[in-house]
C-alpha cells in the first residue's frame, strides 16, 4: 500500500511564516557566532572610516557657523553605516545560493517570504548593534546630540528605516547576481552612489548637476535629517530637497521597500525555474 504525504496547503505555509523566519533568523545569528569575524569586520569598518575622515579631513573642511566637522559628520556616518550593510545582506544572500543552501530552503513545507524575512530579521539585528557601536565611538569622541529624546529617537527610527528598505535591495541583487565576479562588478558599482551624498561634505561644493543628484540621494535625504532632529550643524541650502529633508527620509524607504520587497519575494520564488 502506498502512502502519499501532502504538502501543506498555501494558508497553512502562510500561518507558519514568522516561526518559520524566526527559524532562518537563528540559523544566520547561529553562523556568525560560529565565524564571527566578519560580523566584527562590519561592525569595525564604519568606525575607522569615521576615524579615518574626522582626523584626516576635519581640519581642512569649515562647518556652517564654525562648528564641530565632527557633529557634522557623525549624522552622515551614521546613515552610511546603514548603507554599508546593503553589501552585508547581497554577500550573504549570493553565497547561500551558490552553495545550494537557498535551493534547499525551496524544496521544505515553508513559505517562500520566510526565508527573506528571516534573512531580514537577522541582518536588522546586525544593523542595531552596528549602530549602536557607531553611537558609543561618536560619543567617546565628543560628539552630542543636543535636542530631546523623542527627537533622537525619531532620528534613530529613520536611520533603521533607511536600512531596511536597502536590506530588501541587497536581498533581490543577492538573489539576482551570479558567481563572485558579478557579486564585485555590483559593490564596485554599490560605492560610488554611497559616496554621491552629503555625508561628507557639502552638496553645494560640487558641480551643480552633480550636487543636484546628491541631494536626491536616499542617503542624503537621511543624513540632512538626522542632523536637524540631532541638532547637529549642516549646510541648510534653499533647495526643496534639503528643506523637506525628514518628509524625504520617509518616503524614500517606503518607496524603495514596496519595489524591492516583492521583487525578492518574486525572485526567490522563480529561482531554479
Amino acid at each position: 500500500m502506498t502512502t502519499t504525504t501532502l504538502a501543506p496547503a498555501p494558508f497553512g505555509r502562510t500561518r507558519w511564516i514568522l516561526p518559520d523566519a524566526w527559524t532562518i533568523t537563528k540559523r544566520d545569528l547561529a553562523h556568525w557566532v560560529a565565524a564571527p569575524g566578519p560580523v566584527i569586520l562590519g561592525w569595525v569598518f564604519p568606525v575607522m572610516v569615521t576615524l579615518m575622515f574626522s582626523a584626516l579631513f576635519g581640519g581642512a573642511i569649515e562647518t556652517p557657523g564654525g562648528g564641530s566637522y565632527l557633529e557634522f559628520l557623525m549624522p552622515g556616518m551614521l546613515a552610511m553605516t546603514m548603507a554599508f550593510g546593503l553589501e552585508t545582506t547581497m554577500t550573504a544572500v549570493t553565497m547561500d545560493a551558490s552553495k545550494g543552501i537557498t535551493d534547499r530552503f525551496r524544496s521544505l513545507p515553508m513559505n517562500s517570504g520566510a526565508v527573506v524575512l528571516g534573512r531580514c530579521l537577522a541582518d536588522m539585528l546586525h544593523s542595531i548593534v552596528g549602530l549602536a557601536v557607531m553611537v558609543a565611538t561618536g560619543l567617546a569622541l565628543g560628539w552630542r546630540w543636543h535636542e530631546g529624546p523623542a527627537s533622537a529617537l525619531a532620528a534613530f527610527a529613520l536611520l533603521l528605516m533607511l536600512r531596511l528598505a536597502l536590506l530588501w535591495v541587497g536581498i533581490y541583487l543577492g538573489l539576482t547576481v551570479k558567481g563572485p565576479e558579478s557579486l564585485a562588478a555590483v559593490q564596485i558599482l554599490v560605492w560610488p552612489v554611497l559616496f554621491l551624498s552629503n555625508a561628507f561634505v557639502d552638496t553645494s561644493t560640487m558641480p551643480s548637476w552633480l550636487g543636484t543628484i546628491a541631494e536626491w540621494n536616499p542617503l542624503s535625504a537621511t543624513a540632512a535629517a538626522v542632523r536637524e532632529l540631532f541638532g547637529n550643524p549642516g549646510w541648510g541650502t534653499d533647495s526643496w530637497m534639503t528643506q523637506h529633508s525628514i518628509v524625504l527620509a520617509l518616503v524614500w524607504p517606503v518607496l524603495i521597500t514596496a519595489v524591492f520587497l516583492p521583487l525578492s519575494v518574486r525572485r526567490f520564488r522563480a529561482l531554479g525555474n
